[in-house]
């Protein structure tokens, strides 16, 4: 009978102990996101020393001039980008504009953009992987009578404004994947400045994907042989009526050189505007990348606009999509993508 040789059995005892390697986005964008993930029911997007750099810079989250002063002064520009995905298929009041749905921010930090989200009318769930910063979260939003806290030890001031009770602002210490376990499914599922702090991108984006809603067919729906097709992806979702889901929102960071001068070199290791590390290069994500992501999964007519800071007015402009020629998301980038039926 043949026998392998030792050298050969050995690597096959071995072999399945041998640690997988860290999926990095360095390849090809087609081969970067587009293979779908096998992990995304279990806890392992996070990154541990992610979550220890960010609880240690806590305290700072609501001090306009401090580490997270650039989010306080994007947090308009996410706000802009939000309704205009809206507005690509349904008209919104011009008040409280997210009356009626339910919102998910993952990764919420302090609470800078929960808290906006809650005063506009959605019913919001902010969650975060760092207890320390949903502990700021919950303490700051009890200040003000206008949010009616949910499951949080600290209660919020009395109120007699009506509408606190239609418009709970919940803060919970998870993982997206524990609100995947629990069935959950939002309106809108944002996850702003996240993806790029996450131990695994796909699996992350196959949790966002599974909590966003999906709306069941009806009647009036046509049949998909009677779908129009436009070769401007950014007018899809108006024309492509098999897309009647939940809202996917992203703001992220492109992985070009200019991207790594401007966000590590000046802003972490010259400027100091945000402490050394808080970045790391490989783990930015190309716009094609989701593009090409979310194109695998049938989710078409995403939409991309470039956000650029503009140091002399001291504030983010939203760009339009195709400004500049795409050159607007060679940095900062938001990313919005409805879920198809």
């Amino acid at each position: 009978m043949f026998r392998a040789p030792a050298a050969a059995r050995l690597v096959r005892r071995t072999a399945p102990h041998l640690p997988k390697p860290t999926p990095r986005l360095l390849r090809p964008c087609q081969l970067a996101l587009s293979a779908p993930s096998r992990r995304s029911s279990s806890t392992n997007t996070i990154s541990p020393d992610e979550i220890a750099h960010f609880s240690a810079l806590s305290a700072h989250w609501w001090d306009p001039t401090g580490e997270f002063g650039l989010l306080h002064r994007m947090n308009p520009a996410r706000v802009q980008f939000m309704r205009d995905s809206l507005l690509r298929a349904e008209e919104l009041p011009q008040a409280r504009w997210l009356e009626g749905r339910n919102v998910l921010d993952v990764g919420c930090g302090g609470g800078i953009f929960a808290e906006s989200l809650a005063r506009l009318g959605a019913d919001t769930l902010a969650i975060d992987a760092s207890s320390s910063n949903i502990s700021v979260a919950q303490t700051h939003a009890s200040r003000d009578p206008a949010f009616n806290l949910v499951n949080s030890s600290i209660p919020p001031l009395p109120s007699g404004r009506e509408t606190a009770q239609r418009n709970p602002l919940e803060y919970r210490h998870c993982a997206a994947e524990d609100l995947v376990r629990e069935g959950r499914q939002f309106d809108v599922v944002c996850a702003m400045e996240v993806i790029e702090h996450v131990e695994d991108p796909r699996g992350f984006l196959d949790c966002l994907s599974q909590l966003t809603k999906v709306r069941s067919p009806s009647a009036s729906d046509p049949p998909p042989a009677a779908l129009t097709f436009s070769c401007s992806r950014s007018r899809l979702s108006k024309l492509h009526p098999s897309q009647p889901g939940g809202f996917l929102l992203l703001s992220t960071i492109s992985r070009t050189p200019l991207a790594q001068f401007l966000t590590i070199t000046m802003a972490e290791s010259i400027l100091r505007l945000v402490t050394p590390g808080t970045h790391t290069y490989h783990k930015y994500i190309k716009p094609d990348e989701l593009q090409a992501f979310f194109d695998g999964k049938g989710w078409w007519g995403m939409e991309r606009r470039g956000c650029v800071y503009d140091p002399l007015a001291g504030r983010w402009r939203l760009l339009g999509e195709g400004e500049f020629g795409g050159a607007g998301e060679l940095v900062n980038y938001f990313a919005g993508v409805r879920k198809p039926l």
